[in-house]
């Protein structure tokens, strides 16, 4: 789904276009949420449940956790407990979001700079706009979520939905290659169910700054899967001018599901490692962050110029 939004992300020093968010883990710490809310279900309805075995989910569709909470005990159905796990979650997010510390930061310094940014969010609908309500006000120029008609994570598929978004021109045998041939313009008019839900897991604590330094990250690597993963031909200016375009926004993941499916669109995909306890430092991401300290449109800025330097 568009927003109206006065951000274009083309001042002529910016090299940096947009930055793709995804938001469990990335965004906001979550994780605590669900697992309160699938033990609260669990201990209703004659079930087992802790947080360790939460964290064992971490990053599965809810479907799958549904099951594994009905083999503990759980005496509800596959969709009556994804039901009741997402409008338990929704219902504290929109209470309070748990914002990752210093991410507010970062969304106001693209503001200011007149950068948007897009939420790209296995979630459904109504955590994904709960999220944009929240957020600085003018940060998010749409959002793509669980519910739109997409192939999921980590097909890049919703990572070339929000490249629409921004009004990125994707080539046809791109989203033909992706399982998007037939989709309407409007990425946001389907409905989807509780099975297009998935989360992401994430752990505690701020503990390092992004490196100010000129070895950003692995060019090498992420450059590599997306040669892999692309249709494109070296001739075909059309297909040059996408994954240039796709190279000057950044994608922030923390899930290897969601970082594949980063880097398989072409965004210079970086890898959120502090809210997660899951290992993704062997992940094909162009570089890796572990905080939001001192990250600034500026530092997303050098990350893309250092990008758009190894595709030379």
């Amino acid at each position: 789904m568009a927003l109206q939004h006065e951000n274009d992300g083309t001042g002529s020093d910016w090299m940096l276009k947009a930055v793709l968010w995804d938001m469990d883990g990335t965004l906001i710490d979550s994780e605590p949420y669900w697992h309160q809310v699938e033990m609260d279900i669990a201990g209703e309805h004659g079930g087992y449940w802790s947080e360790e075995i939460g964290w064992t989910c971490s990053g599965k569709p809810v479907p799958q956790v549904a099951q594994l909470m009905i083999d503990k005990g759980t005496k509800l159905s596959v969709p009556e407990v994804g039901r009741l796990m997402i409008e338990g979650v929704a219902r504290k997010e929109a209470e309070h979001m748990p914002w990752i510390p210093g991410v507010e930061d970062v969304l106001r310094s693209l503001i200011a700079a007149g950068i948007p940014s897009v939420l790209v969010t296995a979630s459904p609908r109504r955590m994904a706009e709960n999220l944009v309500r929240q957020a600085p006000e003018g940060a998010f120029v749409g959002y793509v979520c669980g519910e739109d008609d997409l192939p999921k994570k980590p097909n890049p598929a919703p990572y070339l939905a929000a490249a629409k978004v921004l009004g990125i021109e994707v080539p046809e045998e791109i989203l033909a290659a992706n399982g998007m041939k037939n989709r309407s313009s409007d990425i946001a008019d389907s409905a989807g169910s509780v099975t297009d839900t998935a989360r992401n897991g994430n752990s505690h604590g701020v503990v390092s700054c992004v490196s100010d330094s000129n070895d950003l990250g692995n060019g090498d690597t992420q450059d590599a899967v997306v040669s892999e993963c692309s249709t494109e031909d070296a001739d075909d200016t059309r297909l040059v001018a996408f994954r240039q375009e796709m190279a000057r926004c950044i994608a922030i993941e923390d899930s290897m599901t969601g970082i594949k499916s980063a880097v398989a669109s072409g965004a210079t995909t970086i890898a959120q490692t502090g809210f997660i306890k899951t290992d993704t430092s062997a992940g094909p991401q162009f570089a890796s962050i572990n905080s939001y300290d001192a990250l600034t449109a500026e530092a997303l800025n050098r990350f893309v110029e250092q990008r758009l330097k190894s595709m030379e």
